[in-house]
């Protein structure tokens, strides 16, 4: 590729600007979760992991915690294992737990550490079972709302605490955690956790800097049928009136829930943005304007620079 004078001068520009974010945030801790539907692409999956090296590159702290729900839905079909979601959220039997430790530990943490090779990460994959990093206990049945029927999610867990040593140890050698979500109890059943619930637990531990959700849409957005409805910033006061007005729904439920405990767990900010935009996770961190959607414990604190674009 040959660069021209006029593409340099953008690039220099674009370093200049980044310059203050970069001096910002080095040595700061990033809690980067990756939904499933990034991992059924290889160019996004490489081009979002491409980000995530340049934050790594630029001296910040990253742990990327991935999830896998298409892939486990695609393998637990092949497999003649049935799938039942409730609120956005999965039902675990015993033959699923299965296919959910191969898919997890397997198939997607493998797949993002040869990419990381690739790109000279110093790339380590764990998940919640190992070093006690996530204990957890099995979510006993209970009924969804009031008056309703008692729903048994099965092998899926509840977090009691997070013991970050294992995490601590790996970031202080410079390496990068990439962790898969599944856990156990303290029998050594298997459990079943929500990657976003997994993500905003360990940020709150790690008293991270930021929670990035990466999804498969631009952001939160105040009309779910409109992709052009994105909403620049709001704070837990505004995502509580828009998950009550039915704005929030189905898989977006467990990302509300995660976003409120991740700042109330001491995280300063959490941003919600696409991982199908090339330019995403950078874009949100690096830029005034942002990407997608930033969430803070109260607007107010918020400066008027930023309330005109999300930083």
């Amino acid at each position: 590729m040959i660069m021209n004078r006029d593409n340099q001068t953008l690039a220099i520009r674009a370093l200049k600007n980044a310059a203050p974010y970069i001096r910002l945030y080095k040595g700061r801790t990033f809690v980067v979760k990756a939904g499933g539907g990034v991992f059924a692409d290889t160019r996004i999956t490489r081009a979002l992991v491409e980000q995530i090296a340049i934050l790594h590159y630029f001296g910040v702290r990253v742990v990327l915690v991935h999830g896998g729900g298409p892939q486990l839905t695609e393998l637990s079909t092949a497999l003649g294992v049935p799938t039942r979601m409730i609120e956005g959220r999965r039902v675990t039997d015993q033959k699923s737990i299965d296919v959910t430790a191969m898919v997890l530990n397997g198939l997607i943490n493998t797949r993002v550490l040869g990419i990381c090779r690739d790109l000279n990460i110093d790339a380590v994959g764990i998940s919640g079972v190992d070093a006690g990093l996530v204990r957890a206990h099995k979510r006993p049945p209970a009924p969804l709302q009031a008056g309703g029927e008692a729903v048994d999610f099965g092998f899926v867990g509840d977090i009691d605490a997070i013991d970050t040593t294992v995490l601590r140890k790996l970031l202080d050698n410079g390496l990068m955690p990439v962790v898969s979500p599944l856990s156990a109890d303290d029998n050594g059943t298997l459990l079943n956790i929500n990657a976003d619930t997994v993500a905003a637990a360990l940020g709150a531990a790690l008293n991270a800097e930021k929670l990035i959700l990466c999804t498969g849409a631009p952001g939160i957005l105040g009309s779910l049928d409109d992709p052009g409805s994105l909403i620049s910033y709001t704070d837990l006061k505004g995502l509580k009136r828009l998950r009550d007005e039915g704005r929030i729904a189905d898989g977006m439920l467990p990302k509300a829930r995660a976003i409120e405990d991740a700042i109330r767990g001491g995280v300063r900010r959490v941003h919600v943005v696409s991982y199908q935009a090339p330019e995403g996770i950078l874009g949100e961190v690096f830029t005034n304007e942002g990407t997608g959607t930033l969430i803070v414990a109260d607007i107010n604190a918020l400066t008027q620079a930023e309330q005109q674009g999300s930083a």
